[in-house]
């Protein structure tokens, strides 16, 4: 039997009085009936300090954790491929920074630049975004998303290149849904599908626009910009390592709200919002 330790999430624990018990990945405990295995040696086996081959009934109950699934040669985290290691940050320096530590820790190559804008405030060109070749870029805000910062940007996906991003809205954070294909969330849909949302879509697309009055500045701590980033930096593994599994909605289709008094982390599911058909022009 080539599987002999237990999945990264299993464990096994032994209930007085009521033998051994599974504790899936999920949290649930699943009760386990041994027989007449040993569950010293079964304990052994599992934790793979035993290398003999099991048999008799210990190999019965081996292998029934084999076929659920619960078993696995040598549990390593999937290395992060070369071709996506160069991610280019863009934005606020309090956000790149822990972003670009994460990322690093993992395996990725980050370069942190300053986001690019032209003197008249208008966004970076698709160009310099694409300068260097980079295998995705993220851009973080630190406030609210001005009207048509992120539109070039949007196209990134287009040429390849993976398109993350998170913003902040006072005491309210969005990390948006990473985007890789031509067919993924962008911004503009996120925008639009929050306008759809509330009913005060008038009062929150001139909150985009501005001019805004605040008054004491609303911090963002090292908390909280730790966990805005830890989240954009499990994105970008998932997304480099082509890794399937997440709880919840899928990592492409969740929009991520963050309550940064609190640091609750809430998820929506978004989709991409289709191109409107075209009025027929009338003859004449």
């Amino acid at each position: 039997m080539s599987h002999s330790r237990l999945v990264p999430g299993v464990e096994v624990v032994a209930v007085p009085g009521r033998g051994l018990a599974v504790r899936t990945a999920d949290g649930e405990f699943l009760s386990v009936r041994t027989r007449g295995a040993d569950k010293d040696t079964l304990f052994s086996v599992l934790t793979g300090a035993d290398s003999a081959p099991p048999d008799g009934e210990l190999r019965r109950v081996v292998a029934a954790f084999e076929g659920a699934g619960y078993l696995a040669a040598e549990p390593q985290p999937p290395q992060w491929p070369a071709e996506r290691r160069d991610v280019r940050l863009l934005g606020a320096p309090v956000l790149t920074r822990p972003l670009a530590a994460h990322l690093a820790a993992l395996g990725a190559e980050p370069r942190t630049a300053p986001a690019v804008t032209a003197p008249d405030g208008a966004t970076a060109r698709i160009e310099e975004l694409l300068d260097g070749n980079p295998a995705a870029v993220v851009w973080c805000l630190d406030g609210p998303v001005p009207e048509g910062l992120w539109e070039d940007a949007d196209r990134l996906p287009e040429h390849g290149v993976a398109w993350l991003r998170c913003h902040r809205e006072s005491w309210q954070a969005y990390v948006e849904p990473l985007a890789a294909t031509p067919g993924d969330v962008t911004a503009a849909h996120v925008r639009a599908r929050r306008l759809a949302a509330t009913p005060a879509h008038r009062e929150l697309a001139a909150y985009w626009r501005g001019p805004r009055t605040s008054g004491v500045p609303v911090p963002l701590t090292v908390p909280a910009a730790a966990l805005l980033t830890a989240l954009m930096a499990d994105d970008l593994s998932r997304w480099a390592t082509e890794a399937t599994h997440t709880a919840g909605f899928p990592a492409r289709r969740r929009l991520r709200h963050v309550d940064l008094r609190t640091l609750t982390v809430t998820e929506h599911p978004v989709l991409p919002v289709p191109d409107a058909t075209p009025m027929p022009k009338k003859d004449g």
